[in-house]
């Protein structure tokens, strides 16, 4: 009985997969509870199906709670987004995804990756800090924020 009680809260362990055309809804669901400007399912309709496009999805159960996506030309990759549903963060997904995201970008020839951060999303920092990010440019005033506009801190991590 212990054991069958124990099975309804244990933790479910994501599943990492490629998305898939189907997915664009439950992507911008994701990213419109993630950020305070959300993409439209018909963004995320057309950057699944660009062919220089790679997507990432951490499923939990049959839903969604995270994604990765970048686009890559020649050898560099840059991550257009990284989105973990507010209900799932704190469990590890967003380094998971990202983890199998540039082991993908490099298997597919990227030897640079970049991206650039909210210079006040110290969680997405962290990540990227922990994942081999450093800091290599800042945009100012780059993010429309409450208080007027935040700098974009421009990261790159090479691959090889």
């Amino acid at each position: 009985m212990i054991g069958l009680l124990s099975s309804f809260f244990r933790t479910q362990e994501p599943v990492i997969a490629d998305a898939r055309p189907a997915d664009a809804a439950a992507l911008a669901a994701v990213h419109a509870r993630a950020f305070r400007h959300g993409w439209s399912e018909s963004e995320f309709e057309r950057l699944l199906a660009d062919p220089l496009v790679a997507c990432h999805v951490a499923r939990l159960g049959r839903t969604i709670a995270g994604f990765v996506l970048a686009r890559l030309v020649e050898d560099e990759a840059e991550i257009l987004m990284v989105a973990v549903d507010p209900s799932a963060q704190g469990r590890g997904l967003g380094s998971r995804l990202l983890a199998r995201h540039l082991g993908r970008l490099a298997a597919s020839g990227a030897r640079r990756v970049f991206l650039e951060v909210d210079e006040g999303n110290e969680p997405a920092i962290r990540l990227y800090t922990r994942a081999g990010f450093a800091q290599v440019g800042r945009r100012p005033g780059y993010y429309a924020s409450r208080k007027g506009a935040a700098a974009a801190l421009i990261l790159r991590r090479d691959l090889v």
